[in-house]
């Protein structure tokens, strides 16, 4: 049988899928899109982009990332005296994993139900409407 392993020979096991991303905070969420939108940066960057928002203060920005890093949401660069922090996981993963928790904790686990919430508490330009729209298309496709 082709694809069946010979004799003596196991099939290599499929590498398990990777852990969903930890859930960030607010407050996580927060330092992330800080570090999505500008890139890698020092713990003062940081600061400074959230400070007049927040009123976070150095050293809270600066235990949250060490928290942060021990979740494994960012990553930390010691090469130089100062170090720098990026995000771990792309925007769309988290956003995912965020959508899915909320989904299952709010919903019953129905996509349906959140989306209509959704756009019914903010409504929705009409590029997002013809974005929704094909991604019905795409799913009705999908079906057949």
């Amino acid at each position: 049988l082709e694809g069946s392993p010979s004799p003596g020979h196991a099939m290599a096991p499929r590498p398990p899928a990777p852990p969903p991303p930890p859930l960030p905070t607010d407050g996580e969420l927060r330092l992330l899109r800080v570090l999505w939108a500008n890139g890698a940066s020092t713990v003062r960057e940081v600061h400074d982009t959230v400070a007049p928002t927040t009123g976070a203060g150095y050293t809270t920005v600066l235990k949250l990332l060490q928290i942060m890093h021990g979740k494994g949401l960012v990553i930390r660069d010691e090469r130089d005296r100062t170090h720098r922090y990026a995000a771990a996981i792309p925007p769309e993963r988290t956003q995912q994993a965020l959508v899915a928790d909320l989904a299952e904790r709010a919903f019953g686990g129905s996509a349906a139900q959140l989306a209509l919430h959704a756009l019914g508490a903010r409504g929705a330009s009409a590029d997002e409407l013809a974005q929704l729209r094909q991604l019905l298309d795409r799913l009705e496709r999908g079906r057949r």
